[in-house]
């Protein structure tokens, strides 16, 4: 049975661990940075990092009373960018007091680069936090291209960041998308392993090249479409290089549809068609799996209707 809570205000509160609901605890060997109490069996036993936990039992963060645990686990915090609203309401895939999923609009970037000013999903993000009363740092654990469509995942507090930046690390949150590809993806292209680093000769492009870094994507074809002109596939990142997806099909030789900058055309859409279809992950308190689903944007349903005819 996954972990329950109650959030108040800053503080999480659960069930404490069984072994320190009890009065006593056993005593065993002293140490100073980790002190055998019930705050610091609770702590451990609820996954708290250890400089974290340390910190918080120093300031008196963690209290274990009549068999519950209370953590100041969501200590308020500055959103760290300006919340503004969107034309198009922001649609919420998954939420709760530790993590938000949010589908990325195509043509929206995930956070400002520094260039002109516009509204970005971090901006949109923060808007949304404000109206719920959430005084929360806004933190992606992972991102998505510009132009690609798709589930991304927020971590609310220091405790959730670190676990899912840990989980991110540690290649433990599957990443799955769906894309159309030009041409017919044959269904023995199953792996693509190949490295990849930035092209010399173009700042924005990526390539495929032995010096790069290490890239795995794993290729599922679904469906040929338009006569054997375009096929849909199915596609897992084992790791998460820029435009990682889009260089590893232009190198197998068949590049996504509408992606001009990998050779691709843009005869039946303006945008690569890529759309990432699940976001798989470890709730960072519960550690139950979580799995959200994010269907096909309009755009890419409509084409993919249209080629099937």
């Amino acid at each position: 049975m996954a972990r329950s809570w109650t959030r108040r205000g800053e503080w999480i509160e659960t069930a404490a661990p069984k072994f320190v609901a009890a009065d006593s605890l056993e005593p065993e060997e002293p140490s100073a940075a980790t002190p055998r109490t019930a705050e610091a069996f609770a702590a451990a036993a609820l996954s708290v990092p250890e400089k974290l936990a340390r910190r918080l039992l120093h300031l008196g963060d963690v209290q274990v009373r009549g068999g519950r645990a209370r953590l100041r686990l969501r200590p308020d915090e500055a959103y760290g960018f300006e919340p503004l609203w969107s034309e198009e309401a922001l649609q919420v895939l998954f939420e709760d007091d530790f993590c938000l999923v949010v589908h990325k609009l195509a043509g929206m970037p995930v956070h400002p680069d520094g260039g002109a000013s516009r509204l970005t999903l971090a901006n949109a993000v923060a808007a949304h936090y404000m109206t719920n009363g959430e005084a929360c740092a806004v933190h992606h654990v992972h991102r998505l291209d510009e132009y690609t469509s798709g589930p991304v995942l927020y971590a609310k507090g220091e405790f959730a960041r670190l676990a899912l930046d840990a989980q991110m690390r540690e290649k433990a949150i599957r990443r799955i998308y769906v894309a159309l590809a030009e041409g017919t993806v044959p269904q023995g292209l199953r792996v693509i392993d190949a490295p990849i680093g930035r092209d010399r000769h173009h700042n924005s492009r990526r390539r495929v090249t032995p010096g790069g870094q290490d890239a795995l994507t794993r290729v599922e074809c679904l469906q040929t479409l338009a006569g054997g002109a375009a096929s849909l596939i199915r596609l897992e990142l084992e790791t998460g290089r820029t435009h990682q997806i889009r260089v590893h099909m232009a190198h197998a030789g068949y590049p996504l549809v509408g992606d001009t900058l990998y050779g691709g055309s843009n005869e039946w859409l303006s945008r690569q068609a890529l759309h990432g279809e699940q976001l798989i992950f470890q709730h960072p308190f519960t550690g139950e799996e979580i799995e959200v689903t994010d269907p096909l944007p309009q755009d890419l349903d409509a084409l993919v209707n249209r080629l099937k005819e």
